[in-house]
Formats: structure tokens, C-alpha cells, sequence
């Protein structure tokens, strides 16, 4: 028996579960031709026959009689062969990846159409129009995809043939423009790539296979996956599927539909569809078109049937499905479905929705939502009763409020935002090479196109506002400004405010609001006083609290932050940042410490310092009663608390200048030049700073320990924790440790009570986690400074590198993501697991947590759960985030354990 590996396969011989292999389409695909639904006869040619092809620039050999075994069995079934002069099968050769890229990789319609062959295709169909129209959408998408000629010579030329017959639309060309047409396509291929359009079907099929196999590595194509972190080495599969028409006349058409809303998840009908047209212009949005539910006053019989087989679907796969279908003549045909992208609204209520209906539990709706949707619906809308100027109106395709400055082209967009422009991408439709400027935009208009449109498809997807299919203005990329009714014009330049919830587009600047997620988060609204959006959040939350094992705590240092961040659900405080205590009116009386000259000037100034801190615990204490608090003493270097070297020398030098010499001044640049380092973050900070200087760690201590017993008095629970920063080896720790015991036994006694203070330290030097298991010997708890332990593991400094190459790098695709935003779990990782296992070796009650801003980065909280952390510690507006993420890392696991 033959071990040769298979790279074509039949729709009828697989299904949903092969997406690796056959890509989504094509698995969804097979998937509906086993359920009975209508779709038209094809084959799938493998993504292994893709990653053959890119990794050795050939098909793999065996490929072609693969593909004419399948191909002639196609013939067969369909009674007639691919070109055939009287009768000509057609097919379409499209894109199917595992993960859906919408309008990033190729696809051809049409293909077997010839010279030779449309006269043909017109007899049979009756109907000269439709096939010289099929024609010349054959040559234009051919001639820009396969051969590379640039479109806008066929839209110019398209536009040209509109204007000279005084039509609005291509569907006002007859059968002879359309002809004339054809030839000037033809004539632009040969012009451009020196060679006719191929007249051969195979050689078209070919081609266009091959072509879609080379759009896996377009720059569009890998700027997507690196947004979306979809892996470069999937490949896409190729779906070779025979024609059906949807622009045979007003019988025949083409939509999209979805089984409920994407932008807002309610059920209904929801949709487009277009009379007379093919699938790219729906898609495209070059026409506008009509919301699907007219479909029942064209063709009922259609519009039923789709009814049901949405309906079908939808229990199939137990999701909101996404669907693209033609009807021919009245014949309803499936092209295309899969789980539909949707915004993050719909994405919470259609979870719920679905457990309702009894479709998934609990556990399957959490992995239908995630952090980063919550964390858009958090971000403030607009305040309708300021008002504003409202400008038009378009379709609300993907919810949010952005303000920007309007923007005609992606260059633009990506240049302004580069240098901290906020803008608004305006396209009268955008296509595949606007990416760059969506992604860079704050939020996409478009005159033209409906919620299914590529505008509305990938802004969804990304999280963008958009709001499309404003018809009431009148693009002018060229001049660059729009026209909005009444002559209003809007220059590049100005600014806009577009409500992707309502369609609104407002001249100026609109006042934002809190969402109502965060009023619920912030305890302002109850549940059952909210909407269904707030519902359904509230149970999401309810269920991720319910099964997590990680506590997620806050990242806070003042004690307004502190009720705050309980408020979104902390369960303490795992980081306490006694730096940020010191700014601002504090900072002379540290400049008073460093600039000490004896002992007595040091203890004078840590004098001072005692009263404050304590003040700042207590309220901190009394903020977060019966939770825990990790109280970090003093990391950065002490220059960061003296003024700039270069402000300071011109100050001094102007003052002796006019003979007025300032001798605090003066004491201070000797300061600063005597802490000046050529790596600070490398110096004298951290741990360091408590060996180095006397008293200072024993101030802090004490001041936490005195507001420690000062609560306990009142009645209060304080559970405070004493973090030593940026240890590196056991014997500091030792050393510091004594200084601490010794000052909190003192506190305990003089206020007679007990004090029981846990200490540990922050594991962010690569050595600290190396040597873990010794550093346990010592501490009680770790907590991760994943911040720093990535600068020091990667070498980088988070201050400098993110300004200069790191752009560099994530373009070249070395990163898919900053290791200073999601762990790098290979590297930085790798020395989190090690210190957990070595420091659970030593001491196995060890408490465990993470306090770089990595603790609310939803894919690095799923790390952290695997790894076997206490808890994870975050910034307060992230703590709803990494609560939902926990949870989902808990179901997700307890799913992965019961398999």
C-alpha cells in the first residue's frame, strides 16, 4: 500500500475537523456538502502542497495528476469540460487558510473563460451580457492577481466605459460596452506584462493555483498574521470550485449572511445582498447593498430555504455563523461558511445566549471570549447629550468611539500616527492594501459598502471602530476631502468623531463618557440594572471567578488606587511601588537624604521621611482591610529623584554668572555627578540601596510596621508583605532580612502586639531565578518583575529599544509580538518555570506571584496559570481582564485534563 501523501481531496471527502489540512473554507466546505446542503461540486488542494510549494518554489510533482484526476472527475459530474467552447465549465480558484484573513490572500472567478469559449458561455446562457461581463471580471482579477498588473489601469478603464455611456453603475453596460471592455483589459495585459491573456483553461487553473499559494507571503497577507498572530508556516489550502452565477439578471444575485448580528450579537436577520451581481462586489463594496431581509420580496423561495439552512448551521456549529452564498436563476448555492468574527459586544451576548439555549455550557462560553474584547468595552463612548456636529450617517459596522484627524490614504495614516497623530482612515472602500492604514487608524469610514463589506469584516476583527456605506458623502481621495450634505467639506486634516455603535459621523470633537462596563466594574450599576450587554459581562465574570485558580491582585501605590482597583475585583495589592511615594512635594526631602554629609544630616532626613510613609501605608492598609498588601521598598537608582544633569549645570552656571552662586544647587550637581552612571538600571538600585545606605530600608520598614500596628489597634486586619527588590544572590537577601526582623520585632513590641510581616523579593535578574532554590532558603513569597527580568534576559532596555528598532523587528517578523507586552515564553519563561520548580523544591508552601504589567496580558495570564502561580498582579483597569483570562486558562485546562 502506497504511504504517498495526499494533496487533493474531494468536498465530499472531508470535514469541519480538517482546517490544518484543508483550511477553513474548504473543511466548512465539506463539512456542508455532508450535511445536504447545496454547494457546488469542487476539490481542495492541501496546505501541505502549499508549504511544498513555498519551501522549494515547485509543486510537489506528484500535484498534477492529482488535480486532473480530481478536475476530470469534476468534469464528469458536471457533464461538460472546463473551457469547453459550446458549453464551458468555469471555475473559481480561492484562498482557504486554517485562521480566516479576510480579503488578505487571492482569489479568481470565472476561470476557463476564453476567446474561444464566451461566445459559448452567452448562447447557453441566453444572455450576451452576462458572459462578456464574466469576461471581463475574469481578465481584471486575473490580470491584478495572477499577473501583477496594477488595477487601478482596470478600474480607470471600468470608469472610463461608465463615463462615455453616462451610466452610474457597471450594470448599466450593455452587452457591447462590455465587449469593447474586454478588449481593453486584453490590451492592458499585453502592454503591461508583455504577454496575452492566456487563452489555455489548464493554464489559467494553474496559474491561479499558483498564485494564491504565492499570496500566503504578500506583505499584506504577514502584516495580518503578525496583528492577529496567526504562525507563518500554516500555508493556505486552494479551493477549486465550479461556477455558479449570481449576475445572470434580476433572478440571480449574491449576499453574505450572518446568523446573527456580528456588531451587536442579537438575533435576527442580518446581512447584504446585491441583484445581478458576483460575490467580490458585495465583499468589495464597489456597489451598495441591500439588507438581507429584502431578499424575501425578490425571491421568497430563496429567502426561505436560506432561512433554514442558517438555522441549520447555526446548531451545527454551535456559533455565530458567517455565510456567503449566490443564487443562480432562482437556485440558492452555498459558497462558503465559518464561525463568524464579531465584535466584542456580540461576542458576550451571544455566548450567553447560547448557553440559554442549552448549545454549550459554561466552560465553552468562556473560550468565546476573552480579555482583549472585555478591555474594548471599557474604552469610553461618546456623550450623546453633548451633542456635536452631526455630518451623515453610515452603517454601524464595528462599535467604539473614535476621534481623529481625517486621513485619504494608508501612507498618510501610518505616517501621522508615527508621529502621535490620532486619525481617521476615509476610503469610499477599502481594500486588502489598506491594512497598514487600518491598523494604524484610530477608526476607517467608507462611503460605499454594508456590514459585510472588507472595511466592516477586518475592523471587526481588529477591534476597530468603522462605520461604512455612508452614501450621504462624497469621497475625493484624489483632492483629498470629502462632501457631506450641505456643502460641508472636510479637508485631511480636520477632525472627525465617528460612532461605530450608530453610524454617526460628527465634524469636531465629541466628549467621551464611561462605558457602562465600567460603571458596572466600578460598582455604579448593578447587574440587573444594566443592559444585556452588562448582563452578559456579569455572567462571563461570574463563571471565570467561579473556576479560577489564580488571584488576581492590584498593581497600586496611593490608596485611591486602591479602593479602585478592589472595587474592579483585586484581591490585594501585589505590588506597592514606594518610589512613587516619594515625587513630588517629597522630592526635596530626599534630595535632603542623598545630600546627607554625616550620619546625623541621614537619620534627620529619614526622620522626616517616617511620619509620610506611614501615613501613605495606613491609608493603603485601611484601602484594601483583610487583603494582602506587597510593599516593594525602594528600587530605582537615586539620580531618578535628583534633577536633570544638564537643567541643573546651565542653572548653576547662569547663577555664578550674574556672582549668585546657590550653594544647594551647587551640592546637588555634586550629587548628581557623584550618582551619575553610565547604566543605572544596572547600578545602584534595589537591594543595593538598602546594603549601601543606613537606615533607609529600616525607615521603610518601619513605617510599614508601625501603620501595620496602628490598624490592628483600630480594629483593622492589615496583612502587609515586605518585598526586597533585585536580589541576586541569597546572602543579600539574608542580609536585609535580619535589618527587617530586628525592626519589625522592635515596632511589635513597643505597640504591643504581633506583627506577623511576610518577606520575600521580586525575581527580575536572570541569576535570581537561576539560583531560586537558594533564594527560597530566605524568602516566603516571590514575585516576578517580569518587566525587568525581560530587559535583563533579552539585554533590551524597555526606555530606548521600543523608540527605535523594535518596530524594525516586529516588521521583519523576528517578533510577533513585544516580549515587553506577552511573556516570551521560550526565554523569559523558561527562567519563571525553573524558579517555581526550584523554589517550591525548597520551601513548598512558597507563595507565588507575578507583578510586571505582563499579569493583565491575557496570553501571558494563560502562561502563568500553566506555570502554577498564586496569583498574578496587574494595574487597575486591567484587573477585569485578567480575572476573565484566569478563568478561561482554568477551563480551558480542566477541558484539555477530561479529553
Amino acid at each position: 500500500m502506497s504511504d504517498q501523501k495526499k494533496f487533493v481531496y474531494d468536498f465530499t471527502e472531508g470535514n469541519k475537523d480538517l482546517k490544518d489540512l484543508l483550511g477553513g473554507k474548504g473543511a466548512n466546505l465539506a463539512e456542508m456538502t455532508n450535511l445536504g446542503l447545496p454547494v457546488p461540486p469542487g476539490f481542495t488542494i492541501t496546505t501541505e502542497a502549499c508549504k511544498t510549494y513555498l519551501a522549494s518554489g515547485a509543486e510537489p510533482p506528484e500535484l498534477r495528476d492529482e488535480v486532473s484526476a480530481h478536475l476530470e472527475a469534476l468534469e464528469r459530474r458536471m457533464g461538460k469540460k472546463l473551457g469547453q467552447a459550446d458549453d464551458p465549465l468555469l471555475v473559481s480558484v480561492r484562498s482557504g487558510a486554517k485562521f480566516s484573513m479576510p480579503g488578505m490572500m487571492d482569489t479568481v472567478l470565472n476561470i476557463g473563460l476564453s476567446d474561444g469559449s464566451v461566445e459559448g458561455l452567452a448562447a447557453q446562457a441566453d444572455n450576451p451580457r452576462f458572459a462578456w461581463d464574466s469576461y471581463r471580471r475574469l481578465i481584471q482579477m486575473f490580470g491584478k492577481t495572477v499577473l501583477g498588473v496594477d488595477g487601478e489601469l482596470f478600474e480607470d478603464a471600468l470608469d472610463e466605459a461608465k463615463k462615455a455611456k453616462g451610466a452610474e453603475s457597471d450594470v448599466d453596460l450593455d452587452a457591447d460596452d462590455l465587449k469593447k471592455l474586454v478588449e481593453q483589459f486584453k490590451g492592458i495585459v499585453a502592454d503591461v506584462t508583455g504577454r496575452e491573456f492566456p487563452q489555455d483553461p489548464r493554464e489559467q487553473m494553474d496559474l491561479a493555483v499558483r498564485a494564491v499559494f504565492d499570496s500566503w507571503n504578500t506583505e499584506r497577507a504577514k502584516l495580518y498574521r503578525r496583528q492577529e498572530r496567526i504562525p507563518g508556516d500554516l500555508g493556505t489550502a486552494v479551493n477549486v470550485c465550479s461556477m455558479v452565477f449570481g449576475n445572470l439578471g434580476q433572478d440571480s444575485g449574491t449576499g453574505v449572511a450572518f446568523t446573527r448580528d456580528p456588531a451587536s450579537g442579537h438575533q435576527g436577520v442580518y446581512g447584504d445582498y446585491l441583484q445581478n451581481a458576483q460575490g467580490e462586489d458585495v465583499v468589495a463594496g464597489i456597489r451598495n447593498t441591500v439588507p438581507l431581509a429584502e431578499l424575501e420580496n425578490y425571491d421568497k423561495a430563496s429567502y426561505d430555504q436560506l432561512m433554514q439552512i442558517m438555522e441549520t448551521l447555526e446548531t451545527h456549529y454551535k456559533d455565530l455563523c458567517d455565510i456567503e452564498f449566490t443564487i443562480e436563476r432562482g437556485k440558492l448555492w452555498m459558497l462558503q461558511t465559518r464561525v463568524g468574527k464579531r465584535t466584542a459586544a456580540a461576542a458576550f451576548r451571544i455566548a450567553t445566549q447560547l448557553v440559554d439555549q442549552g448549545l454549550i455550557d459554561e466552560a465553552e462560553a468562556l473560550q468565546r471570549v476573552n480579555g482583549a474584547q472585555l478591555a474594548q468595552l471599557m474604552f469610553p463612548r461618546f456623550d450623546e447629550k453633548a451633542g456635536g456636529r452631526k455630518i451623515a450617517t453610515g452603517i454601524a459596522a464595528s462599535p467604539g468611539a473614535a476621534v481623529g484627524k481625517v486621513v485619504f490614504d494608508s501612507y498618510t495614516a501610518v505616517k501621522w500616527s508615527r508621529s502621535g497623530e490620532k486619525v481617521i482612515l476615509v476610503r469610499r472602500e477599502t481594500n486588502p492594501d489598506d491594512l497598514n492604514g487600518m491598523i494604524a487608524a484610530e477608526g476607517i469610514l467608507t462611503s460605499r459598502g454594508g456590514k459585510t463589506s472588507h472595511a466592516a469584516v477586518v475592523a471587526r476583527g481588529m477591534g476597530k471602530t468603522c462605520v461604512c456605506g455612508a452614501e450621504e458623502l462624497e469621497v475625493d481621495t484624489k483632492r483629498r476631502c470629502m462632501t457631506a450634505p450641505g456643502g460641508i467639506v472636510v479637508e485631511e486634516g480636520d477632525v472627525v468623531s465617528i460612532d461605530g455603535s450608530s453610524g454617526k459621523i460628527f465634524l469636531g470633537e465629541v466628549p467621551v463618557v464611561p462605558s457602562p462596563v465600567v460603571e458596572y466594574f466600578e460598582g455604579r450599576t448593578a447587574p440587573e440594572d444594566g443592559d444585556d450587554l452588562v448582563r452578559s459581562v456579569h455572567r462571563m465574570m461570574t463563571y471565570a471567578d467561579g473556576v479560577r485558580s489564580l488571584r488576581v491582585r492590584a498593581n497600586a501605590d496611593s490608596a485611591e488606587d486602591a479602593a479602585r482597583a478592589r472595587r474592579f475585583g483585586a484581591q490585594g495589592i501585589g505590588l506597592c511601588r514606594t518610589e512613587h511615594m516619594f515625587l513630588g512635594e517629597r522630592r526635596e526631602q530626599v534630595e535632603r537624604l542623598i545630600l546627607a554629609d554625616d550620619d546625623a544630616e541621614r537619620e534627620a532626613a529619614l526622620a522626616a521621611l517616617l511620619p509620610v510613609q506611614k501615613k501613605d501605608f495606613t491609608e493603603l492598609f485601611e484601602a484594601m482591610d483583610g487583603l494582602p498588601v506587597t510593599v516593594r521598598l525602594l528600587d530605582p537608582p537615586l539620580h531618578e529623584f535628583l534633577p536633570d544633569i544638564t537643567e541643573l549645570s546651565v542653572r548653576v552656571a547662569l547663577a555664578e554668572a550674574r556672582k549668585e552662586p546657590q550653594e544647594n544647587d551647587l551640592r546637588l550637581l555634586q550629587a548628581v555627578h557623584r550618582l551619575h552612571e553610565q547604566n543605572p538600571m544596572l547600578g545602584l538600585r534595589g537591594v543595593r540601596l538598602g546594603l549601601v545606605i543606613p537606615g533607609l530600608f529600616a525607615m521603610q520598614v518601619r513605617a510599614i510596621a508601625e501603620a501595620a500596628a496602628e490598624r490592628r489597634a483600630a480594629g483593622g486586619d492589615p496583612k502587609a508583605e515586605i518585598m526586597i527588590p533585585l536580589v541576586g544572590t541569597v546572602q543579600e537577601l539574608e542580609i536585609v532580612r535580619e535589618e527587617v526582623e530586628q525592626v519589625v520585632a522592635d515596632v511589635a513590641r513597643a505597640a504591643g502586639t504581633d506583627l506577623d510581616l511576610a518577606i520575600g523579593t521580586m525575581i527580575e535578574l536572570p541569576r535570581a531565578a537561576l539560583t531560586a532554590g537558594q533564594i527560597a532558603e530566605a524568602a516566603e513569597f516571590f514575585s516576578f518583575g517580569t518587566n525587568d527580568l525581560t530587559q535583563t534576559t533579552w539585554g533590551f532596555s524597555r526606555d530606548d529599544v521600543e523608540a527605535s528598532f523594535f518596530t524594525a523587528y516586529l516588521e521583519k517578523g523576528i517578533f510577533g509580538v513585544s516580549p515587553f507586552e506577552t511573556i516570551d515564553r521560550d526565554g523569559v519563561g523558561s527562567l519563571v518555570r525553573s524558579a517555581v520548580e526550584a523554589g517550591r523544591r525548597t520551601r513548598p508552601g512558597i507563595k507565588l506571584g507575578v507583578c510586571g504589567e505582563h499579569g493583565g496580558d491575557p496570553e501571558s495570564v494563560h502562561f502563568f496559570h500553566e506555570v502554577g502561580l498564586d496569583y498574578v498582579s496587574c494595574s487597575p483597569f486591567r484587573i477585569p481582564v485578567a480575572r476573565l483570562e484566569a478563568g478561561r486558562a482554568a477551563a480551558e485546562s480542566a477541558g484539555s485534563d477530561s479529553r
